[in-house]
């Protein structure tokens, strides 16, 4: 009888260290930046595909959280997606002709926005859009283009 208490016990502790766990990945991977930014301004640009871009998504420059996404929108004229982000007001020296790509965090993926600092000597101001963006890349796409080229290839072989 106190065996099975003993066993019982034993099971419930691991289970519940196992929900500790789980919580506290959970809590470490979900969209907590720690971006604060009081005086910001607005930045926008556009992208052919924003992947799994959230909004208050961070972004960085050099690895170092400047900002946050504030929209992410469809645009039905030109067909692309366009993303509003808000930059830190003491980043204000960052070149105009930079370039933003969609960038994933870690291995569960979170998308972030990634600048590049340009040459320029013009500096992003409020309503400023990057014109040089790199879209998300889409692992689905990738493993279709793969597959594919694996099918093309046998194919080939075939006919020889």
């Amino acid at each position: 009888m106190q065996q099975t208490r003993t066993v019982e016990l034993g099971t419930g502790l691991f289970v519940l260290l196992g929900m500790g766990a789980l919580f506290f990945l959970t809590t470490q991977t979900t969209g907590s930046n720690n971006f604060s930014g009081t005086e910001t301004f607005k930045v926008s640009a556009r992208f052919e595909n924003v992947g799994s871009l959230k909004i208050r998504a961070p972004v960085a420059m050099s690895g170092v959280t400047i900002g946050r996404v504030l929209s992410v929108r469809f645009d039905p004229e030109q067909l692309n997606a366009e993303v509003v982000f808000e930059i830190d007001s003491q980043y204000n020296q960052i070149p105009d002709d930079s370039d933003a790509s969609i960038l994933t965090a870690g291995l569960l993926g979170s998308q972030y926005i990634g600048l590049q600092a340009g040459g320029s000597e013009e500096y992003l101001q409020d309503g400023s859009e990057i014109l040089f963006t790199q879209s998300a890349i889409v692992i689905e796409n990738l493993i279709g283009k793969y597959l594919f080229n694996q099918g093309a290839d046998s194919n080939e072989e075939e006919e020889e």
